[in-house]
């Protein structure tokens, strides 16, 4: 049998923390857990490798040993055999009291490879050392959902379907496009007792075809008579929860912008707090005018 690289499995090198380890592993099972991988012989003999390689890095005595030995494994057994006697020798004359490299266990290894088993035995009953007595926590998951402008000026309840179940969830207002929120322990199940994955929703939410939104404030164009910019007056606007009513000033030129506070978006998880809406004055000249009205308008051209 051959030797395994078990830092070459899970794509780390030998100074490895454990952190570093933990991370790796768990990249590793997600990408080949047989619940995403159906029917995929080899994902499933990744996935048994992977396991592999973390019940030996991730255990200090079972890392010490496979570094130890390394590719030399083969003659581990006789050597541990050997500072097992000498140890033995000491207690019986009184000495040390250094800690026994041995005692990984015997019997079978489950699904553990026969280069495990070979040098560090598949571990008495109870130990968990055998893949039916591990536990590993539910895969991760991840769903999109798309809203339109409007469905988020208010938090919301709202019913979605994942692989058939159906999860209610609140929606906080001021969500923004891009956003992804967590729905704790609504992932795959955990095997053998562990916890399940979580769900991870990210939200699509495009421009309104009105407005346009930067982080909380919206903004728009919106139409001026050429009239009432050179005289001044009153105008109805659309806001995205309503209209208003704006004065405008005489004189007004093209390009003008004017800002609403508090008519953009709600502010996230802020209550009562919201962004500002900004119209740009798009001023329209007439384009059919009468002869009278073209002469009012030689005479102010003259004047």
């Amino acid at each position: 049998m051959a030797f395994i690289d078990y830092y070459k499995i899970l794509g780390i090198d030998k100074g490895a923390t454990e952190k570093e380890i933990k991370s790796a592993y768990r990249k590793m099972a997600r990408k080949h857990h047989p619940d995403l991988n159906p029917n995929n012989a080899e994902a499933e003999k990744q996935f048994k490798q992977v396991n592999e390689a973390n019940e030996v890095l991730s255990d200090p005595e079972k890392r010490k040993k496979y570094d130890k030995y390394g590719e030399n494994w083969q003659h581990g057994e006789a050597y541990e055999q050997q500072s097992r006697q000498q140890q033995s020798q000491q207690r019986s004359y009184g000495g040390g009291g250094q800690q026994d490299f041995g005692g990984f266990g015997g019997g079978s290894g489950g699904d553990f490879s026969d280069f495990f088993n070979s040098m560090f035995g598949g571990g008495p009953p109870g130990s968990g050392s055998g893949r039916g007595q591990q536990r590993y926590r539910g895969q991760d998951m991840n769903a999109s959902l798309q809203l339109n402008l409007r469905d988020i000026l208010e938090s919301k309840k709202q019913t979605i379907t994942v692989n058939g179940k159906n999860i209610r969830l609140t929606i906080p207002a001021g969500i923004a496009d891009g956003q992804t929120i967590k729905i704790a322990g609504h992932g795959g199940p955990g095997s053998n007792g562990a916890p399940a994955g979580d769900l991870y929703i990210k939200f699509a939410i495009p421009d309104d075809a009105e407005f346009k939104r930067v982080g909380n404030d919206l903004y728009r164009s919106i139409n001026l008579d050429l009239y009432t910019a050179v005289l001044g007056g009153e105008i109805t606007a659309d806001t995205i929860t309503g209209k208003v009513k704006l004065k405008v000033a005489p004189g007004t030129q093209m390009g003008t912008k004017v800002k609403l506070k508090g008519k953009g978006v709600p502010v996230y998880k802020k209550e009562g707090q919201f962004g500002d809406l900004y119209l740009t004055y798009n001023v329209q000249l007439p384009t059919t005018l009468t002869e009278k009205q073209k002469e009012l308008f030689e005479e102010l051209a003259k004047s």
